[in-house]
């Protein structure tokens, strides 16, 4: 049996697969607060003796970069090791990936209902497609085809240098670099990064902010859910967050619109995270904002605009882990290389 996880800042899913059984069915699953424990040792090994099966194998979707076998989580005070975790679990092999590798493992096998297509485009047979996700921070992934199926890779775009596009752009990047020095995407297009773009813009006191959202804002420890609510709200949403939305989705269709470019994404690209399901289905001019800026390339704004553009609008990465730990299981008792 398989042991798999989404290891997340906030909460991970643990399950366990059946080896030759669906992926999308575990044997048991269950949800855990991350800052409840204080390694993923220790959570794995409470609930792998909690659900006493006889697990072999372990995969897990960690939110951060994975390098041999190691992975340091960007939101999270944990340092994982994949040899450390095949000794705490007693199981043959630990494979870790980083969790938008593992939405972009999901993406081939995604149901309909999982998406919401917001714009068919023109796909490429066997094309690249790339995968950004704007949760807690800036995730990018991409899948190349090998012949016969679909391989995802991990990447670490999300960090790239910020570059702004319009004058106020440039302006919040002055801001950014006085406090940060180095500003890449991930602290203007993620989901910490959303109280920033509030408080920047109201410093430009256009819109005023409301007393009522100042109140709330002070009272809550984090800020982008109260940001994010007040600016999707079907009646009267607030115009200060409105505008802070709208800013955050600006630079993220430029952020994809680069990504798509960087691996020539003709097979199409998918949007992931919390942020992105929660803002893009809201309002048609979310919508239309993002696809406009994802397509203003110059000259290569032809191939953008023929570019297929999805959400992914149901959490994905345990199913990615769970596909990837059973795909690299050859036959029972062997995993490949």
């Amino acid at each position: 049996m398989l042991l798999a996880g989404d290891i997340g800042g906030t909460k991970t899913d643990l399950a366990v697969f059946q080896f030759g059984g669906d992926p999308r069915v575990p044997v048991a699953q269950r949800r855990f607060p991350s800052r409840d424990f204080p390694s993923l040792e220790a959570m794995a090994r409470e609930y792998a003796a909690h659900v006493g099966l006889p697990i072999t194998y372990a995969s897990f979707a960690v939110a951060g970069p994975v390098a041999e076998g190691k992975a340091s989580l960007t939101n999270l005070p944990w340092e994982i090791d994949a040899s450390a975790l095949q000794t705490a679990l007693g199981v043959e092999s630990v494979r870790l990936l980083n969790d938008i590798h593992a939405m972009a493992t999901a993406v081939p096998h995604l149901w309909p209902s999982e998406l919401r297509t917001l714009r068919t485009g023109e796909p490429v047979p066997g094309g690249a497609i790339v995968v950004i996700a704007p949760g807690t921070g800036l995730g990018e992934a991409f899948l190349t085809w090998n012949g016969s199926r679909y391989h995802a890779h991990s990447s670490e775009g999300g960090h790239v240098d910020f570059a702004p596009t319009t004058p106020r752009e440039a302006e919040l990047l002055k801001r950014l670099q006085a406090r940060w020095g180095r500003v890449s995407y991930e602290r203007v297009c993620a989901g910490q990064s959303i109280p920033g773009l509030y408080e920047f813009l109201k410093e430009g006191g256009h819109p005023p902010e409301a007393p009522e959202i100042r109140a709330e804002l002070d009272r809550v420890q984090d800020r982008t859910p109260t940001i994010v609510a007040a600016g999707t709200r079907a009646q009267a949403p607030d115009p200060l967050c409105v505008e802070t939305l709208e800013m955050f989705v600006s630079i993220l269709g430029v952020a994809a619109g680069n990504l798509a470019l960087t691996m020539f994404a003709t097979g199409g690209i998918y949007l992931a995270g919390g942020i992105a399901q929660r803002v893009l289905p809201v309002a048609t001019n979310f919508d239309h904002l993002f696809r406009s800026t994802f397509q203003e390339k110059g000259r290569l704004t032809p191939v953008l605009a023929r570019t297929p553009i999805h959400l992914i609008v149901e959490p994905v990465a345990l199913l990615g882990a769970a596909l990837h730990g059973l795909d690299i299981i050859d036959a029972p008792g062997r995993v490949s290389a």
